[in-house]
């Protein structure tokens, strides 16, 4: 889709120092200096490369293993009407040691992925016919196709093909020790930190469909957060921990059946990221409709209110769900009036 430009991996103490406009230079000290904010979540920590991984989102995929580490979350549709996820590493303070289950490439990563530059692409595998718009895309191919079973393992606890366990550490040091990569610098998410928009309505609750899956995310004052449940239930990770986020995004977008088919004959669709359209800005017990546009697939994706201006979002991991379907949400329930009824 892109021609390749500079490889992007680099070893995990090479970390990016950001200024306060979103420029980026290297950083003077190694990945322990954690005084500079991440890109991506404003947390400390940093920015080292960008690791985008290929996580399996179906029943038997759950527990997931350390997906509350990424800073970014996308929840794509796939074949079926299931759910699947990219799950956006550039952290070094929060890399984990193993992240999974580990599934294969779809078609929506390429154009989700661009929008981050030249980056590093874990996955299980791809359809045949797929693999060559994946190399020529701009990013690294960092497969299993490619890479030993120490670094692509297996857990004998999970039944195939819901068990490939990726250690990215691992995958990183032998991408700089294999030959010596240029570092390219992250670049701009398209969105903001900062104080909510003022255009909110409040919300408990949130229900977000697909035709195969079903998310709900339930506000709490306690976390700050919104706490995540999966096809009904719960959605603990492995450390028994359930996932959630303080701003969740619910991106609106065209999801049409594209040319690949899975290895049973389903369709597989393409999330359109490319262009423009509606959102809501999920943050603070709070509902922001938003606006997103996107004019290239290589630029960044910007949240606006109706006026124009910045959409902020809240400090912290963000999950961004792509759906065509409209989100029900629950408002709280009236309070009493004080005063007597006449």
């Amino acid at each position: 889709m892109f021609p390749r430009k500079i490889l992007l991996i680099a070893s995990l103490a090479s970390v990016l120092a950001l200024t306060g406009c979103g420029s980026s230079e290297k950083a003077k000290s190694s990945k322990s200096d954690v005084s500079v904010a991440n890109l991506y979540t404003n947390l400390p920590g940093g920015n080292a490369s960008i690791l985008a991984v290929k996580i399996d989102d179906t029943p038997p995929a759950h527990p997931q293993i350390n997906l509350d580490k990424a800073d970014v979350v996308y929840i794509e549709q796939v074949e079926g009407g299931l759910t699947r996820l990219a799950a956006i590493f550039s952290n070094p303070k929060t890399l984990p040691e193993i992240v999974g289950p580990v599934r294969s490439a779809r078609i929506s990563d390429l154009d989700i992925l661009a929008q981050y530059g030249h980056v590093g692409f874990a996955f299980s595998g791809a359809q045949r016919l797929f693999i060559p718009k994946i190399d020529a895309a701009n990013l690294e191919n960092l497969s299993a196709d490619h890479e030993p079973p120490s670094i692509y393992s297996r857990d004998l606890t999970r039944n195939e093909p819901t068990n490939m366990i990726l250690h990215p550490k691992l995958l990183l040091e032998k991408s700089i020790a294999v030959e010596k990569r240029t570092i390219d610098l992250p670049k701009n998410p398209g969105w903001t930190f900062g104080a909510a928009p003022k255009n909110g309505f409040p919300v408990t609750s949130v229900s977000i469909k697909w035709p195969a899956s079903h998310y709900f995310a339930q506000w709490s004052s306690a976390q700050k957060r919104w706490l995540l449940q999966y096809n009904g239930a719960p959605d603990l990770g492995a450390d028994s921990v359930q996932l959630g986020s303080p701003t969740l995004i619910i991106q609106r977008v065209s999801i049409t059946p594209s040319i690949y088919h899975d290895k049973v004959g389903g369709v597989t669709p393409l999330s359109q990221t490319v262009g423009s359209g509606t959102a809501y800005l999920m943050r603070d017990g709070q509902a922001f409709p938003i606006f997103w546009n996107r004019a290239s697939a290589d630029a960044a994706t910007t949240w606006t209110t109706k006026d124009g201006t910045p959409a902020n979002f809240a400090t912290g991991q963000i999950w961004i769900a792509l759906t065509d379907q409209s989100p029900i949400f629950t408002s709280p329930a009236p309070t009493a009036s004080s005063s007597p009824t006449k």
